[in-house]
């Protein structure tokens, strides 16, 4: 059994943001972030879901992930993700990382618990410190390509 924690945070929603991943089995544990100049807290919260599952490569593995983020649990589970991609995303946001988190979702059986956040859960809190940390590094912001690339468009139009 894998154990997935996971965080994002933006400031400005667009604005630097970054992601907060702990990965846990048994004796084993791992911690990974990244940060974004210009992005959104749903997509950082999303991304954090897809590092943490691109960390195990063995396929097959029984995970759960707790996650503080209504957006991603409730459309997992309550399985609205699956109707977006029947519609072909029409109208929804963050289309590249829903796509690769489904195809990511094949490789394993996965779980998700939603948390509540910043109400004292020690592995969202950590989460949380880690996506913050990762936002504010501005020596280390990656592009979120797909997003600028979506603003510039969506300006134009």
């Amino acid at each position: 059994m894998i154990e997935i924690y996971t965080d994002g945070a933006a400031s400005g929603n667009p604005g630097p943001g970054g992601y907060g991943t702990i990965l846990r089995a048994g004796a084993h544990y791992k911690e990974l972030s990244g940060g974004f100049r210009l992005t959104t807290n749903n997509r950082m919260e999303l991304l954090a879901v897809i590092e943490g599952l691109k960390a195990i490569k063995k396929p097959g593995q029984q995970i759960t992930i707790y996650s503080d983020s209504k957006y991603v649990v409730d459309s997992i589970e309550k399985g609205w993700v699956f109707g977006w991609v029947k519609k072909g995303f029409k109208d929804k946001k963050n289309k590249d990382l829903w796509i690769q988190y489904l195809n990511l979702h094949k490789l394993h059986q996965i779980k998700f618990i939603w948390i509540k956040g910043h109400n004292n859960h020690p592995e969202n809190e950590r989460c949380d410190r880690l996506a913050v940390a990762a936002s504010q590094n501005k020596s280390a912001l990656a592009i979120d390509v797909f997003f600028e690339e979506e603003k510039k468009q969506s300006n134009l139009l």
